[in-house]
């Protein structure tokens, strides 16, 4: 299968999750530590680096460290490109109603 539909669905399987579609809206507002996360989710740290982990090899999601903190914020160049590839999917396909 073409690599391109491979990378699509780990993205789409990332975001099956309410958590992590919810995390993303979070990191909307800004760059957030992992800290504040845990404490808004109530989660445990383990499942919370499982989350992020995701998120983050989908290419969604970017993560780095701070001292002892990791921070993290949406990739804003990779979602603008898969808005790009769904809009194009949109646009080709032939059952679509034309605007006039």
């Amino acid at each position: 299968m073409d690599d391109q539909y491979e990378k699509m669905a780990k993205i789409f399987k990332s975001l099956s999750n309410p958590k992590r579609v919810q995390i993303l809206d979070m990191l909307s507002e800004g760059e957030l530590c992992a800290c504040e996360l845990l404490k808004h989710f109530h989660i445990s740290q383990p499942t919370l680096s499982h989350d992020m982990k995701q998120l983050t090899d989908a290419g969604i999601v970017n993560s780095r460290r701070d001292g002892q903190k990791n921070l993290y914020s949406l990739n804003l160049d990779f979602l603008l490109k898969m808005q790009q590839r769904l809009i194009k999917m949109i646009e080709n396909d032939p059952t679509r109603e034309k605007a006039e």
